[in-house]
C-alpha cells in the first residue's frame, strides 16, 4: 500500500469510525467525574488511544499468521464487550444510586481504565482484515494515525462530559452508566445481526 493521499484519508476515517465506543465511553467517565484533572483527562484518553492503535494491529497480525483461530474468536466479540460494559454501567449506576451527595465523584482506577478501553475497542481486531494487504510499516502507519484520531476524539468527549457532569453531577453519573451499557447493546446487536 502507498503511503498516499487516500491512504492518510482512509487512516483518519477508519480512527474516527472506530473511535466512537471510546468517545461516548469518554463522556461517560467525564460525567462521572466532573471534578477529573487535566492529567487525568490525558491519561484516560490516552488508554482508550491505546487500544484502538494495538486492537487493529492484532488482528492484521492474526490474518497474517493465524486467521482461522482469529475467525472463531471473532464471534465471542459482542458477547465479550456488551458483559463488560453491561457491568461496568452498571456498577456506575449502583454507586450513584447508593451515595449521598456529600462524597466523592467515583475513582476511575486504571483496572476499570483498562477494561473500558479493551471493551470499546475489541471490534477494532476485524480492522485488521480491512487493511490486510499492507505491508506491516504502512499496517503500523495506519494504526498510529488511528490512535491519535482516538486521542484528540477521546479528549473533546472528556471536555463535554466534565462541562455537563460539573452542572449535573449525581444524575449524570447515570446517564454515563446508561450510555455504557448502551454502547454494549449496541456492540452486540451490530456483531450478532
Amino acid at each position: 500500500m502507498k503511503l498516499n493521499l487516500m491512504f492518510f484519508i482512509n487512516s483518519i476515517m477508519l480512527g474516527a469510525g472506530l473511535a466512537m465506543d471510546a468517545f461516548s465511553v469518554s463522556v461517560a467517565n467525564a460525567l462521572a467525574n466532573p471534578q477529573m484533572k487535566k492529567r487525568k483527562m490525558l491519561s484516560v484518553a490516552g488508554v482508550f488511544a491505546f487500544f484502538q492503535f494495538i486492537m487493529p494491529l492484532i488482528g492484521w497480525l492474526c490474518v497474517k499468521t493465524v486467521v482461522n483461530y482469529f475467525e472463531a474468536f471473532e464471534k465471542f466479540v459482542p458477547y465479550i464487550a456488551l458483559v463488560l460494559l453491561v457491568y461496568i454501567g452498571g456498577k456506575m449506576i449502583f454507586d450513584s444510586l447508593k451515595k449521598s451527595g456529600d462524597e466523592e465523584p467515583v475513582k476511575l482506577g486504571a483496572g476499570t481504565l483498562i477494561v473500558q478501553g479493551i471493551a470499546t475497542s475489541i471490534d477494532a481486531l476485524s480492522v485488521g482484515f480491512t487493511i490486510e494487504k499492507y505491508s506491516f510499516s504502512s499496517a503500523l502507519i495506519s494504526c498510529l494515525i488511528i490512535l491519535a484520531v482516538t486521542f484528540i476524539i477521546c479528549v473533546a468527549g472528556l471536555i463535554i462530559g466534565k462541562n455537563v457532569g460539573n452542572k449535573y453531577s449525581k444524575s449524570a453519573q447515570i446517564i454515563g452508566g446508561i450510555i455504557l451499557i448502551s454502547i454494549g447493546i449496541e456492540i452486540f446487536i451490530k456483531g450478532i445481526i
